[in-house]
This record gives C-alpha cells, sequence and structure tokens, in this order.
C-alpha cells in the first residue's frame, strides 16, 4: 500500500457508524413513512401440508380500516416469474415454481395464502383472522430420510420425488486409500436446524415514483441484487427500480435472500398507486425467515495406526425445506471443498442428497457450509485421536499441510492462498497453557470430582472472498462475483468512496474510510462513504460470505490507486517535473530529490476540477472505478481451545475459558475484527449449547418463539482470550481474508470437543448439539449403562449389549 504520513489501516479508529446507532438516529426501515402509506400482513397456513380447497375473504375485506385483500388468483397477473432459485447446481436440479402466495396448497407452516392491506398495521393483523381457508389436511414429511423411501408424501407432486439433487466429486483413489489403511472411523454428526434472530427483523417498504418506476426499502444485505431479481419477479424494468437498504440491524445470511413479502410489497404499491409497508414479527421471523444448517453428515476417515490420514468420504443429506430460495441449494456444497480442512492426504469423496421437506425453507446462515464442514472433521479428528489413544493436538499437527505462502491444492481439489497452521495452534496452546490444564484435569478425575474439565480442540479455514466469477458460475450460479467501488476526490479534497457491498453492522464505513484514507493521504475523517443505494452505488454484488473486505475493500484501494495515478499526471504538470519523477507521501506529491517542489492532493484535486491548465487531453476531475474479480477465493484459518467444566451430576455445561488465535491476513480494524470474532464465536456456542430448531411429526415448530428457542444472552458466554497471527493472501494487493464468520465455525467442534473430552473417562463418545444438560445428563447415563454391562458381562461370560446406533448414530464404530 502506499506509504503515508499517518497509516490508519491497522490501528484502532473508532468506527463512525456508532453514534448514529447508538444514539437513535439510525433510520431502520421500519422508521420510514410516506404520506398515504398503507400497510399488508400476511394470512399464512397453520398447517404444514395441506390442500386448499377454498378462501373467503369477503368478511375481512369489511373489517374497518382495511382497503384490500388478495389472494394468489387475485394477484397472478402482477407476476412476470416465480421467485428464482440461484444456483443451478446440477443439471437435473428439480426446481419447483415458488409464488409469493400459494394458490394450491400450503408446504410448510406459515406458507403464505392471502395478504390484507389496510391504512396501519394493526388493522391489518386484526383482519386476518376473517379470512376463510378451507384447508385439507395431507400427509406431511419433516423427516428426511423419510422423504427419500418409496411413498413418503411428496412435498411437490409435480417432481413426483422429494430428492432436488445429487451431487458428488471424488479426487484420488478413495478405495485404494481406505484399502490400505491400518484404521478406518465412521461417525455421523447431525447439524441441527437453526433460526436467524437478527436484532431486526426484516421489513420492506414500496413506493411508487413518478413516471411508473420504484423505489423499495428493505432491510436486506443484497440491495443490487434484490433490484435485479424484483425486475424478473413483477416486470419491472430494472432502470425504473431502485432499492435502497437503510440502516440494517444484522442478517447473518438470513438477509442474503428475495422473500415473497418484498415482491409483495412492490406488487402491491403498483396496484394500488400508493406506499405499502410490512415489518415482520418475531414469530413470523421464526416461521417464514429462511433457517439455517439442517444437515446430517456421514464422514469416515481412514488412517495408518501413528494418525497420518489416507483418505476421506463424506455423503451429506442437506434439507431444502419446502423450497428454494435464492441459496438453498448451493450451501451445503460450499462445505463440500472445506471437509479437508487443514489436512493433507491422498483422497476424497463426497456426495451430498438434497431433500424437500414440509418445513421452512433453508439457505445461508452465517458459515454457510463451512461450519457444518469444520465441525464434521473437527469431531472426527478428535475420535480418530480417542481411537489411537493420541493427543487430538497430535493428531492435528501430523497431518497438517506445512507452512505455505503460495496457493497449494488440498484434498478436494481447490487451491488454498497461504497457510500456517501450526503456528496457530502452537500459540493457542501456549496461551491456553495446555499441559497446566491437563494436569488439572488429570487431578479431578482422580479426585472422583463431580464437576469434571474438558479441552477441545478445533483448527479450521473457510473460503472467505465468496467472488471469482468464473468459480461461481462453474457451480451453476446465477450471478458474477465481482466487486465494484468507485473514489471521488472533491474540489476541497474530501474523498466519497462509493462501495458496492451493502453492510448490515460490519463496519464497512470505518473500514473503507481507512483503506482510502491511507491510498490518498488524508483523515479517515474527510473519508465519506455511499453505500445500500442502487442509485447512488449502482454496481455491486452485496455482502455475504466475508467478501467484504478481500473484494469489495480491495475494489476501494484498487480504485483510490487509478486515482493517485492520474493525479501523480497532474502534479507533473503542475510542477513541470516529469510524472516518472513525482513521488507521492502523505497526500502530497513532490518531484524526487527536490522534496520542496511539492503540490498537496487538495492543490490537485482544485486543479483537476477547474480544468484551466491540466495536461493535454486529459477529462477533468479526479475519481476513477473498479470493478475487482479476484483471481481465488482467500482462506483464513486458525486454532480454537475450549475449556469447559461438566457437572457429571446435572449434565450442566460451563464453559470457564475460550481462546483463540486466529488469521485473517493483514487487519484493517482491530476492534473490528475482534467484534466480529466475539460474535462468532457466541454463536457457534449457541448452536453447541443451546439453539435448535424443533418440528413435531406434524410439521409444526415447537420452538417457535424465544421462549423455547434458547438464544444466549452475555451471561450465558465466557470472557474470549483472542490473539492473531498474520499469513497475507497472494489472492489481493491488500493481503486481506476476511473474518465474519470465523468464530462461527471454529467454536462449534471446539465446545462439544470439550464436552465429550470432560467425559471420556466416563465412556463418552458422542453427543449431539446442541448439548443441553438432559442430553449430557443422557450421555452420562447410557455409558455407565455400557459400563456396568460389560462388567455383567465380564462376570457371567455373555455378551455386552452393544451400544444402539439407532438411536446414538453419532459414536466411533467401523
Amino acid at each position: 500500500m502506499t506509504e503515508t504520513a499517518q497509516r490508519y489501516v491497522g490501528g484502532g479508529v473508532p468506527r463512525k457508524e456508532d453514534p448514529a446507532l447508538v444514539t437513535g438516529r439510525a433510520t431502520w426501515t421500519d422508521n420510514i413513512k410516506l404520506p398515504g402509506m398503507l400497510h399488508f400482513a400476511l394470512v399464512r397456513s397453520p398447517m404444514a401440508h395441506a390442500k386448499i380447497n377454498r378462501i373467503d375473504v369477503s368478511a375481512a375485506r369489511e373489517q374497518p380500516g382495511v382497503v384490500a385483500v388478495f389472494t394468489a388468483e387475485d394477484l397472478k397477473d402482477e407476476w412476470a416469474a416465480p421467485i428464482p432459485c440461484g444456483w443451478q447446481v446440477t443439471e437435473d436440479l428439480r426446481v419447483p415454481e415458488h409464488w409469493p402466495l400459494t394458490g394450491d396448497k400450503v408446504r410448510y407452516l406459515g406458507d403464505p395464502v392471502a395478504v390484507v392491506v389496510a391504512e396501519d398495521r394493526y388493522a391489518a393483523k386484526d383482519a386476518l383472522e376473517f379470512v376463510e381457508v378451507d384447508y385439507e389436511p395431507l400427509d406431511v414429511v419433516t423427516d428426511m430420510q423419510e422423504a427419500l423411501k418409496e411413498g413418503a408424501p411428496l412435498v411437490h407432486e409435480e417432481l413426483g420425488t422429494n430428492e432436488c439433487y445429487t451431487w458428488p466429486m471424488q479426487n484420488g483413489d478413495i478405495d485404494e486409500a481406505f484399502g490400505r489403511a491400518d484404521v478406518v472411523v465412521k461417525e455421523r454428526y447431525i447439524q441441527q436446524r437453526l433460526i436467524p434472530n437478527a436484532i431486526e427483523p426484516r421489513a420492506v417498504v414500496a413506493q411508487p415514483e413518478p413516471g411508473g418506476s420504484f423505489t423499495v426499502y428493505s432491510s436486506t444485505q443484497v440491495p443490487h441484487i434484490l433490484k435485479s431479481v424484483l425486475s424478473a419477479i413483477c416486470g419491472v424494468p430494472e432502470h425504473r427500480l431502485r432499492v435502497v437498504a437503510p440502516d440494517v440491524g444484522g442478517g447473518f445470511g438470513s438477509k442474503l435472500n428475495v422473500y415473497p413479502e418484498e415482491a409483495l410489497a412492490l406488487a402491491l404499491s403498483r396496484r394500488l398507486g400508493v406506499p405499502v409497508k410490512w415489518v415482520e414479527e418475531r414469530s413470523e421471523n421464526y416461521l417464514a425467515t429462511v433457517h439455517g444448517r439442517d444437515q446430517i453428515q456421514d464422514i469416515e476417515v481412514a488412517a495408518t495406526s501413528d494418525g497420518k490420514i489416507l483418505g476421506m468420504k463424506v455423503e451429506l443429506l442437506a434439507d431444502m425445506g419446502a423450497y428454494l430460495q435464492l441459496g438453498t441449494t448451493v450451501v451445503p456444497l460450499l462445505g463440500a471443498f472445506m471437509y479437508p480442512g487443514l489436512y493433507d492426504f491422498d483422497a476424497y469423496s463426497f456426495k451430498c442428497t438434497a431433500v424437500y421437506t414440509n418445513k421452512t425453507p433453508t439457505d445461508a446462515y452465517r458459515g454457510a457450509g463451512r461450519p457444518e464442514a469444520a465441525y464434521a472433521v473437527e469431531r472426527i479428528i478428535d475420535a480418530l485421536a480417542r481411537r489411537l489413544g493420541m493427543d487430538p493436538a497430535e493428531v492435528r499437527r501430523k497431518n497438517f499441510h506445512p507452512p505455505f505462502d503460495e496457493p497449494r491444492t488440498q484434498p478436494a481439489g481447490i487451491q488454498y492462498d497461504s497457510g500456517n497452521y501450526e503456528m496457530v495452534l502452537d500459540r493457542v496452546m501456549e496461551l491456553a497453557d495446555y499441559e497446566g490444564l491437563r494436569e488439572e484435569q488429570r487431578r479431578r478425575r482422580e479426585a472422583g470430582d463431580p464437576v469434571q474439565l474438558g479441552i477441545g480442540f478445533s483448527t479450521y479455514t473457510e473460503i472467505c472472498g465468496i467472488a471469482p466469477s468464473q468459480v461461481a458460475a462453474a457451480l451453476g450460479g446465477g450471478g458474477a462475483g465481482w466487486e465494484a467501488a468507485s473514489v471521488r476526490v472533491l474540489s476541497s479534497g474530501k474523498v466519497e468512496v462509493v462501495t458496492g457491498t451493502s453492510p448490515h453492522g460490519q463496519g464497512h464505513v470505518t473500514s473503507w474510510s481507512q483503506i482510502a484514507a491511507d491510498a490518498l493521504g488524508v483523515s479517515p475523517d474527510d473519508v465519506e462513504v455511499i453505500h445500500g443505494d442502487t442509485d447512488s452505488a449502482p454496481w455491486g454484488r452485496d455482502t455475504y460470505g466475508s467478501r467484504s473486505l478481500p473484494v469489495g475493500g480491495v475494489a476501494v484501494y484498487l480504485a483510490a490507486q487509478k486515482v493517485v495515478e492520474k493525479a501523480k499526471k497532474i502534479a507533473a504538470h503542475m510542477l513541470e517535473a516529469a510524472e516518472g519523477d513525482i513521488e507521492f507521501e502523505g497526500g502530497r506529491f513532490s518531484v524526487r530529490g527536490s522534496p520542496d517542489r511539492n503540490v498537496t492532493l487538495q492543490q490537485v484535486a482544485g486543479a483537476a476540477f477547474l480544468a484551466a491548465d491540466l495536461p493535454e487531453g486529459m477529462e477533468p476531475g479526479l475519481s476513477a472505478e473498479t470493478f475487482f474479480d479476484p483471481p481465488n477465493f482467500t482462506f483464513p484459518f486458525g486454532a480454537h481451545i475450549c475449556v469447559v467444566e461438566v457437572d457429571t451430576e446435572t449434565g450442566k455445561v460451563r464453559i470457564r475459558d475460550y481462546f483463540a488465535v486466529d488469521d485473517c491476513g493483514p487487519v484493517v480494524n482491530p476492534q473490528i475484527v475482534d467484534g466480529q470474532l466475539h460474535g462468532g464465536i457466541a454463536q457457534g456456542v449457541a448452536q453447541a449449547l443451546y439453539e435448535e430448531a424443533v418440528y413435531d411429526e406434524d410439521g409444526n415448530l415447537v420452538t417457535g418463539s424465544m421462549v423455547d428457542y434458547l438464544v444466549p444472552g452475555a451471561p450465558e458466554l465466557p470472557r474470549y482470550t483472542l490473539e492473531r497471527t498474520e499469513t497475507p493472501s497472494p489472492s489481493n494487493p491488500l493481503g486481506v481474508k476476511g473474518v465474519g464468520e470465523a468464530g462461527t465455525i471454529g467454536s462449534p467442534p471446539a465446545v462439544i470437543n470439550a464436552v465429550i473430552d470432560a467425559l471420556s473417562h466416563l465412556g463418552v463418545t458422542h453427543i449431539d448439539m446442541p448439548a443441553s444438560p438432559a442430553r449430557v445428563w443422557q450421555a452420562i447415563q447410557e455409558a455407565r449403562g455400557r459400563e456396568a454391562s460389560a462388567g455383567e458381562a465380564s462376570r457371567t461370560g455373555r455378551p455386552a449389549q452393544a451400544p444402539d446406533h439407532e438411536e446414538h448414530p453419532g459414536g466411533e464404530s467401523l
């Protein structure tokens, strides 16, 4: 990066966003009030699967304040196309039509069947109960394995099957690898279904504009993608559509989508000719916003007797839910490339079968495929270590890729950019005092302490910088992955940065200001970052998959470099020197060897604006635009150690300490990185110990509120001890990698491995997430039962009862 008198990248610049956010001056979508604005509410299915025989809206239309009530039949002419799936991952992908309102039958609890438009949201909600729907219940399927059986109820009869797709891959001779193995460990892990809980629920406002145009305000992560997709669904020409993402209160992937409510808002504003608003209630969030995870993972590793991995097999069942959203199909395949983790071995096979069920659609949720993969591989590495009687750290160390700073091909066939995995493992073990922890664990075990200590490892890498357009196309992606930025130096020398990324809490304004400030030699306070409005920031691919910094931030840097190159030409002209003799540092252009001959960026900007004396043929102005499409992903990595105390009498788990050493390349803002890690680890701890979306056999969401769905708060979370190493990526000129999902990826296996480690001397080898007190206590009782059974068998000579793998699918078996 350009050398400046003061560097801001890497420093703890306070977040520029926070004063507005913490003083109530932010603008959320629900704050938007427009003259004549109406509100709508949705009639949602109370059943998971039912035929719709009749809908009577006549009584609802007579309710106070109600302006209109529409069914799918009433609005069928509003749609140019159904809600699309964005990833055609196989040629034979089975894609059902997904319309904003369903008309023939409902396919999951909460499926919208009618919409009430009223003068205020309360009138709209009150009128919902006057819409009469005659449902004819149908058999429900919520279990993926049952859904694939012959004769299972079909979520979409026209497809003739509940199988959405099957996607296999293989590298190396997998049979040969398993054939020469000394030991094979096979496990089944369950990735429970999770519900995103952004602080701000979804909300949308659509407003007609003169000339047949529309403005849509939405609490979305992806205003540019939303604009293109809404244009396709509603048939509004893209150039007549503006999408604005105001301040957005979190997304975690769930706002990386185009939802029925956004299409309805645009269609209703067009039909009625007035602005309309919809704001999600928390109960609707649980039913109608996409869910995450929900996979069954069968994973198998072959290894030598000294712990060297030879091959890995993974078979995945992935629940799509009732419909496909934008990224539903590709989420498990992002994990396909990450199951090898940090480990180097010869052969790898993977197969994913995606399944329709009568449940809420799944899609991206923080990490999207990568936490799932890291969990499985880090669990089975611990299982392999137990099987071989080795220290889990030693098994990891034995299989790491050696340190590398140029792309290195890994077992799934993709190229990691750079890494030094042993370094982060060594440091986190030092930080945690690993030997001291093992000694404490030994003392507690020998003393028979009812509260046992567990030490859990996790090492990980992840795909960040979701971008290379050619790779996205190869996976069936329906959109490019580049990112755009423009940098404009105004006549006063102040700077405007226009970015295609769209933050929802990450701190892009601060980070992009730091990058531009260093590149141009100005203060971050002199930089204004413009984002989230497709009129003022017309080009972008938005924010998800930890792509913003390694793609969008780099685009800002490259655009600033273009500005500096043009400014050098103007400065050379002003100083009557050769362009090659111009040096730039700290916002000042000077002649090499004659530092007194100089002009400031502000003086150059003034000259470019006045255009009275520019180099011949040069256009006025001082701005530049860049579209950055990186050559490869980036791959941050890290090592985490979780220390837990497990009460063997109650099953309660307490996280005593949490240590993490992460490497995301050069850091732009340490405080923002720490914040991302804190939040990410909290989200992973939540999956490991608390959260689970549970459906009953009729497809009812049992955990439909925060009373039943346990979102942890600060009292449930430990103080984190964080450190970083720095291994630059060769994929971009800043060397940055991304960090938004690292904590969520690293923490679930660290926590569960710690819980099992605490109880392994009792014979516990497996516990599913979330490791609730009841589930932990049950695992202890079952282990003690097996021990007692084995003792009885020894005394009587009868065979001991084997573990029941139907009820407890996890466990180390051959």
